[in-house]
């Protein structure tokens, strides 16, 4: 009687939570940003949204120049991204307005 080998499919691989190596000429900090996005989940799905406006062609190059982006497409995903990462800074001054400390003194 023959043997038979079942071979059975590869299982696929879990997704990698670990950030991305940046691509040589990619802002590292620009990559943070898409990463924080992508683990947030904001990037998940299919880009069925479609974004369109008018913008001052200077303000589109410079905004290329200062990033290094060369697609506007690639710009706009970085701005919206920037734009969806909760700020501390505002979110500690919301918590805290009007509030001092037992050893803050307003007397000069």
């Amino acid at each position: 009687m023959p043997a038979t080998h079942v071979v059975s499919p590869p299982k696929p691989r879990p997704r990698s939570r670990q950030p991305a190596t940046p691509r040589p000429g990619v802002n590292p900090a620009h990559a943070s940003i898409l990463e924080d996005a992508r683990v947030a989940g904001l990037l998940d799905g299919d880009k069925t949204d479609h974004v369109s406006f008018r913008a001052p062609p200077g303000l589109v190059e410079a905004a290329k120049r200062e990033s290094g982006i060369k697609s506007t497409s690639e710009l706009g995903l970085l701005a919206l991204a920037m734009l969806a990462r909760p700020d501390p800074v505002a979110a500690f001054f919301r918590r805290t307005e009007g509030c001092l400390g037992p050893d803050h003194d307003l007397e000069y």
